[in-house]
């Protein structure tokens, strides 16, 4: 699979379910510096729930520096709202149900279940960091559910790119 995204390219839209009702419309996210989306692997995955639990606590900051993030699976609303109950997730806006099409069209890479704990087929973890006018300005996808970045050091990152209209990397034609 090819990720066929790129630094300053539009983002695919997609429009998934979020827990406690409402929808997450990629195409209409609005927020003020940065829309934050956390492609997570599911219920199943530990690193994915440490990785949610370690966000949950700086939702609040993270929204005050302009920022929206909301986690993202395919898992359905079922596993979604367990993971949320077991794992303690509050404050993070959790959206399901996304289509493999979806995934795909964002440059997650796929994989099938290797045990009877994981759904038959999922997506592996991706942050995609985009503008309000919908063009990406970073991602990090990953083939494996290990090696995932520290939010709060991503975060800092990005309120120095907007305080020094910082510009997205990685775009040379060369």
């Amino acid at each position: 699979m090819t990720n066929l995204m790129t630094p300053k390219s539009r983002v695919p839209s997609f429009d998934i379910p979020l827990l406690g009702g409402g929808n997450f419309n990629m195409a209409e996210a609005s927020p003020e510096n940065f829309q934050i989306i956390v492609a997570y692997r599911g219920l199943h995955c530990p690193k994915c729930k440490a990785q949610l639990q370690a966000i949950e606590p700086i939702v609040a900051d993270i929204r005050a520096d302009g920022h929206d993030v909301v986690a993202v699976s395919m898992d359905s609303e079922e596993r979604a709202q367990k993971a949320r109950d077991d794992w303690g997730l509050n404050e993070l806006p959790i959206a399901h149900s996304l289509e493999l099409m979806d995934a795909k069209s964002l440059g997650l890479f796929i994989s099938d279940a290797i045990s009877d704990s994981e759904p038959h087929i999922f997506s592996e973890p991706g942050i995609f960091v985009v503008r309000p006018d919908g063009t990406l300005y970073a991602e990090i996808v990953q083939n494996t559910p290990f090696g995932r970045p520290d939010m709060g050091d991503l975060v800092k990152g990005l309120n120095y790119a907007v305080k020094n209209d910082y510009p997205e990397r990685g775009t040379s034609v060369a």
